[in-house]
């Protein structure tokens, strides 16, 4: 994978994210509008909040066209990396505004139920919003696959939203069938229940965006894989310290470590480490910003044993994950490794635990540890 692909990649997928925004934009317009007349007609604030959402959704669409736009930049002097991690900032936005309909929506039905209304409903009205959960179903299957596809959080979440309208607005179907067969008004009760309903989905779209923006774990397949070709070349031993960091969909970096054997020339690594970004790059779309070195004993035994000795200890601790890096100079006498720690101790009471132990193993050494994240 070239450069050149990927910049034609990322633009098919502001393509695509633009079309399925507009697509969304027109058909929720058309609905919202629809559901506005029937629910003045009938004198239903279930409906009327139902098209309230459908215009909410169409606002969503607009602003994740704006987010693909302006995420889509190339990078420049000013921002190196690109401009991908708007599309999260667009994301926040839209959850504000799925959260400001169902509050809105909430306030309006509990007005509703305090003061209630008697419902009026037409044949007309009743199979335009069946017509209106067939369209919703079509559009939020459609929207979703295409967010999948492109990998656009924005267009599955309002794919995921497209398709829960359809089910409140069967709700809405419902309580209209239950007025007209025993004449129980159940509208301003299911307005709440549609109003929290919307406002859990904006939270938790919200959230997710405030994870996506602060960083999270890496996915362990997507990080195994890396691995996995990094430790297909011959002369590397392993891959530790693997961190992705994420600018926007599809615009990953990443650095990680190599252990390789001690008696490599810089020659040599730099051809390694060269390989490596290649492949990592061309197999898994992530650019290895910066690929370190750690360097094992290849011609001492003693070294070996010490370092399953030393292994041993360390890992018999439920809080360290990983012992790797592990390299012995016979000449300084000193020894150097990493432990990669878990959440569960801190770090200063991990070192000085770990400190005390391999000072008691070979109290000749002088020791330089590192702790790593659990990332």
């Amino acid at each position: 994978m070239t450069n050149e692909n990927l910049e034609m990649l990322s633009l098919e997928r502001e393509k695509a994210i633009v079309k399925t925004s507009v697509i969304g934009i027109v058909t929720n317009i058309f609905l919202a509008g629809f559901k506005a007349t029937i629910g003045f007609m009938a004198n239903s604030i279930a409906v009327i909040l139902d098209a309230v959402n459908n215009l909410s959704d169409a606002l969503s669409s607009v602003v994740t066209i704006i987010g693909a736009k302006l995420g889509s930049k190339q990078p420049n002097k000013k921002h190196p990396l690109g401009y991908g991690r708007i599309e999260y900032l667009s994301s926040m936005i839209v959850a504000a505004i799925v959260l400001y309909a169902g509050i809105t929506s909430a306030v309006e039905s509990v007005k509703k139920i305090i003061s209630p209304e008697t419902a009026d409903y037409s044949v007309i009205s009743l199979i335009i919003i069946s017509v209106a959960i067939v369209v919703k179903l079509i559009l939020g299957q459609y929207v979703k696959r295409q967010g999948e596809k492109f990998n656009s959080g924005a267009l599955v979440a309002s794919g995921s939203d497209a398709l829960f309208d359809a089910i409140l607005s069967a709700s809405v179907l419902a309580s209209a069938f239950v007025y007209l067969a025993w004449n129980i008004s159940l509208e301003a009760y299911v307005g709440v229940l549609i109003s929290i309903i919307i406002v859990k989905a904006g939270i938790e779209m919200m959230v997710e965006t405030v994870n996506d923006i602060l960083g999270k774990r890496s996915d362990k397949e997507e990080t195994d894989h890396i691995k996995s070709l990094i430790c297909e070349e011959p002369e590397v031993r392993g891959a530790y310290d693997l961190i992705l960091f994420n600018y926007g969909p599809n615009k990953n970096y990443a650095s990680v470590h190599v252990e390789v054997p001690d008696t490599m020339s810089a020659d040599a690594i730099d051809k390694l480490t060269r390989r490596i970004e290649t492949k990592v790059f061309k197999e898994a779309g992530v650019i290895l910003t910066g690929v370190g070195v750690y360097s094992f004993n290849t011609s001492d035994d003693k070294a070996a044993k010490m370092r399953e000795t030393a292994f041993q200890t360390i890992m018999a601790h439920d809080w360290a994950l990983q012992f790797h890096g592990f390299y012995v100079d016979e000449e300084k006498k000193t020894i150097r490794f990493d432990v990669v720690v878990s959440f569960d101790i801190s770090r200063a009471e991990a070192m000085e635990m770990i400190t005390k132990e391999v000072q008691e193993l070979f109290p000749e050494y002088t020791f330089q540890i590192i702790l790593d994240i659990d990332a």
